[in-house]
């Protein structure tokens, strides 16, 4: 968008944040400002803060030092009346970046998830933007670092919105590698996303299982929920992030109304 225009498209975005609809809305919602090196960052940070918003997308930010600057969001929550902190969302991509995300993703109680950039992050290296291997380095790198933090971690774009089949395989891959979901930059691709990320009819049933024999474990007075296992909490985290997925609105109506925990 050209300078002269991003004045308006901020007043614009007030006047969503404040209509029924958006305020009335059950999704999550994220705004994306623009850079902090940018002179665009101060106005958007004053005009972002609205009740609804969920996150703040953060553009290329480098260091622990870029994450704490966009805490300029207090003073503008307060002055818009704002009841519910809202949390950071970091695109991660540049070397930098990948290489300092996990100090990123510690560096202020707001950041609550990293997202891959790979178009940025490869481009000026000459990386071929569809390398698988690649592209699992940088995901890897990335999920390790959100796991650190105990935040989430979200997946890049795929600009050529004609590649429906490449952008399938891009969010299969970021669903193995434990990613929650993969940006969208046309309608197209939006049920992709939906299909790959949703937990499948046996991802729910075993995170049920697991649930449910931890609850029994647990009233039984039993420290393990299978005797071959030393230590069952990596899998009641796993069945109890299924869960969390399933509350938040990513199942069918059949799969929601089969389940009674």
């Amino acid at each position: 968008m050209a300078p002269k225009h991003k004045p308006q498209a901020r007043a614009d975005l007030r006047a969503l944040l404040a209509t029924d609809d958006a305020l009335a809305s059950d999704k999550t919602l994220i705004v994306r400002v623009n850079a902090l090196d940018t002179p665009h960052f101060v106005a958007d940070i004053d005009a972002v803060p609205r009740n609804g918003v969920s996150f703040l997308n953060l553009p290329k930010p480098e260091s622990a030092d870029d994450v704490r600057t966009a805490d300029a969001l207090a003073a503008a929550e307060r002055a818009n009346g704002v009841t519910a902190p809202i949390g950071l969302l970091l695109n991660v991509e540049t070397p930098r970046a990948l290489r300092l995300a996990a100090e990123m993703a510690a560096a202020h109680p707001r950041v609550a998830g990293l997202q891959l950039g790979l178009g940025d992050l490869f481009e000026p290296l000459g990386i071929a933007r569809r390398e698988t291997f690649a592209i699992q380095e940088a995901m890897f790198s990335l999920r390790m670092a959100a796991g650190e933090a105990g935040i989430f971690a979200y997946d890049t774009t795929l600009d050529n919105i004609k590649n429906a089949d490449g952008f399938r395989t891009e969010a299969q891959m970021a669903r193995a590698f434990g990613f929650i979901g993969k940006s969208c930059i046309h309608p197209s691709q939006i049920a992709i996303a939906n299909e790959v990320f949703r937990p499948s009819d046996e991802d729910i049933a075993h995170a049920v299982r697991v649930v449910v024999a931890a609850r029994d474990a647990d009233a039984k007075g039993v420290g393990r929920l299978c005797r071959r296992r030393p230590d069952d909490r990596p899998a009641l985290r796993r069945a109890r992030a299924c869960w969390s997925r399933m509350r938040r609105g990513l199942l069918n109506d059949e799969q929601r109304g089969s389940i009674e925990i």
